[in-house]
């Protein structure tokens, strides 16, 4: 089995995003996650060939979308079936601003059975996002035994 380390400066695994306006998405990480970055690859044209962002303690990298080489963001494949979870300080106020400027609401915010609050969104570029905060730490049965009483009766 292989040993998983990471580049020094980064942590062992990097989310890497296509969009189809990788400025454009930049600029709106910034505004509504804080986002600074860290260097851009430019292309002539305007296109992103590489980029990387600081989001608190962890780097996403991402791109522009480039359909002839097989590197397609989420809005030209119609969805994606990954999602990125963010820990905010207000989830309230975040998730609010995030679907004034383009996000549309998968499922609005609430108090979940694991201790976080949070609520999930489809940002403008097509990338699924669970927004959170977490209000308290339940252990693992606590986690379990919550589930297990959510489930009861759900029918799934």
């Amino acid at each position: 089995m292989a040993s998983v380390m990471p580049r020094p400066g980064y942590t062992t695994i990097t989310p890497y995003l296509v969009c189809a306006n990788a400025a454009a998405a930049i600029d709106w990480y910034a505004k509504h996650l804080g986002a600074v970055e860290r260097y851009r690859l430019p292309m002539a044209g305007g296109k992103v060939a590489h980029a990387e962002l600081k989001l608190g303690d962890g780097i996403v990298m991402l791109a522009d979308e480039f359909p002839a080489m097989g590197i397609a963001g989420p809005k030209t494949l119609a969805g994606s079936p990954v999602s990125l979870n963010i820990y905010v300080d207000d989830v309230d106020t975040v998730f609010a601003a995030m679907l004034a400027d383009g996000a549309a609401e998968l499922q609005p915010v609430t108090d979940q059975f694991h201790g976080d609050r949070s609520g999930k969104l489809t940002d403008p570029f097509g990338h699924i996002w669970h927004i959170a905060t977490n209000m308290e730490n339940p252990g693992i049965d606590e986690i379990k035994s919550r589930f297990a009483k959510m489930m009861e009766g759900s029918g799934q």
